[in-house]
């Protein structure tokens, strides 16, 4: 094992399959932050790159390529784990190699119909070539059923290899949990002329496919690494992954009612969707919680505190992303007068930056850690560690700080065009042109340059930590543990 360069032969086949689904993530993750900032540009002035590059398209590339990025990282951390957690090598590796490079294809070629093929009528080929027209699942309907094929084929490793070789809570959970991740998607793939029907099975996807399977996916994640960075005990991971499933599950899917307030459904999901809809990330902030109690019981200390880092910011961006900034809007008396507005995008920007950007990035140092011969990354690096923490710093405060001006404006826009003027055309028009609105986006803007910073940092990191470095990081293999091998340094 060669220590402190980045060697193949470091890797075993599922893990050299992550490294290309985390290097097409970190591009995706540059174009989200790219588009971003031109789409927050036009918010300040709206002539900027007016019928090259409008407003509508730079948003739905920016949405699009979050959550893209994001799921190429989830699959890549899955296809990391997946030989160590059960003791075989993949099977049908040649499937999903194949499978990673259909799903890169495809994400091209979309990009590319988003750039240059937005304008014209709207009808059943357009539907099924060029844009679907809806609301972040824009993609068209053949690039949907590429997405469908590419799940499946995921699944199919996974089962597969958890049938063949070691089964655990983690490999069960996550099995079930790729099964709804192909079934859930599925529930977008219908067109109805019903607005009501239509936004109805909408939300199936926008929130039970990204926030559902996706919550019980990065729990998975979170499980194995806290294992691998903490040493914590399987059994500690494996309780509050339960809870979550059944939390999940439970109110996860009532609490999707906090969507059907307001486009026709009948009255009774006003205090179901309101009262079920804040639950969610309690486990996994719990899950963490415990397992570094844990640690400190046992003396473990880990030997990648960029990793611990990102693991412990994504214990308080998930708690106050999607949990405390989503019920701050959730219950319908309030609802009413915030859905729509920029509240609902500080809501967004905070919560998929604090529950899935932030394990991913977790899971980049970890993979990096072992691609470089399992290098120490711990303290006293060779830079004092001066990128990785710089980084961090940069991205959640551009984060917080983006969060934040969003919040405000959407406080405007719900005491003035929605409190005041009753929703009307006047009242849309005096919020967006209000002091408070302009300057909350400009402090937006500047927050996101901020953000575009942090980020070039971190990819310079993830390019260079342990380069120079030679010690190994000292690997605990614990019986009691079987798949496991912590690196994590146990002290007197």
């Amino acid at each position: 094992m060669s220590v402190g360069v980045l060697d193949s032969r470091n890797l075993n086949g599922g893990q050299k399959l992550a490294v290309k689904y985390f290097i097409v993530a970190m591009v995706l993750f540059v174009a989200q932050i790219l588009f971003g900032l031109l789409a927050a540009v036009q918010f300040l002035a709206p002539g900027f790159l007016f019928e090259t590059l409008d407003f509508s398209v730079n948003r739905m590339l920016h949405i699009n390529a979050m959550i893209v990025w994001m799921l190429y990282g989830f699959i890549g951390a899955v296809y990391w784990f997946l030989e160590e957690e059960s003791g075989v090598e993949i099977v049908g590796l040649k499937c999903g190699e194949i499978a990673f490079w259909v799903l890169t294809a495809a994400v091209g070629i979309v990009v590319l119909v988003y750039l240059f093929l937005q304008t014209g009528a709207g009808n059943d080929a357009t539907r099924w070539l060029i844009n679907e027209g809806r609301e972040y699942i824009e993609a068209p309907r053949w690039a949907d059923i590429g997405i469908v094929a590419v799940m499946l084929v995921f699944f199919y490793n996974a089962a597969g290899t958890f049938s063949k070789g070691r089964w655990s809570g983690v490999s069960g959970v996550l099995t079930l949990d790729l099964v709804a991740l192909v079934g859930l998607y599925l529930t977008g793939m219908f067109y109805t002329t019903n607005v009501t029907v239509d936004h109805y099975w909408w939300w199936w996807v926008v929130h039970l496919w990204v926030e559902a399977t996706w919550e019980v996916l990065v729990g998975c994640i979170m499980a194995w690494s806290l294992m691998k960075l903490l040493g914590a005990r399987r059994r500690i991971v494996q309780t509050w992954l339960y809870i979550e499933v059944a939390l999940m599950f439970g109110s996860g899917i009532l609490g999707l009612g906090h969507h059907y307030f307001w486009i026709g459904t009948p009255e009774y999901w006003f205090p179901i969707g309101g009262f079920f809809s804040a639950l969610e990330p309690i486990p996994l902030v719990a899950m963490v919680v415990h397992s570094i109690y844990d640690a400190g019981v046992h003396k473990f200390r880990s030997t990648n505190h960029p990793a611990l880092g990102w693991v412990i910011a994504h214990t308080f961006g998930n708690f106050f992303g999607a949990g405390v900034w989503g019920f701050m809007h959730t219950l319908p008396q309030i609802n009413l007068y915030t859905h729509g507005t920029q509240w609902t995008a500080s809501h967004g920007h905070l919560s998929f930056f604090g529950a899935y950007a932030t394990i991913n990035i977790a899971f980049f140092y970890l993979a990096v850690q072992q691609w470089r011969g399992n290098v120490w990354m711990g303290a006293n690096l060779a830079d004092n560690g001066w990128k990785w923490k710089w980084s961090m710093a940069l991205l959640n405060l551009g984060v917080i700080g983006m969060t934040v001006a969003l919040l405000i404006a959407g406080y405007e826009q719900s005491f003035i065009e929605r409190a005041i003027e009753g929703s009307t055309w006047s009242g849309y028009f005096a919020a967006q042109t209000h002091p408070w609105f302009t300057q909350a986006m400009f402090w937006r803007l500047i927050f996101g340059i901020v953000t575009a910073v942090g980020l070039v940092l971190l990819i310079w990191d993830l390019a260079t930590i342990g380069a120079r470095e030679t010690r190994p990081a000292l690997v605990i293999e614990r019986p009691e543990e079987p798949g496991i091998k912590a690196a994590v340094v146990e002290t007197a």
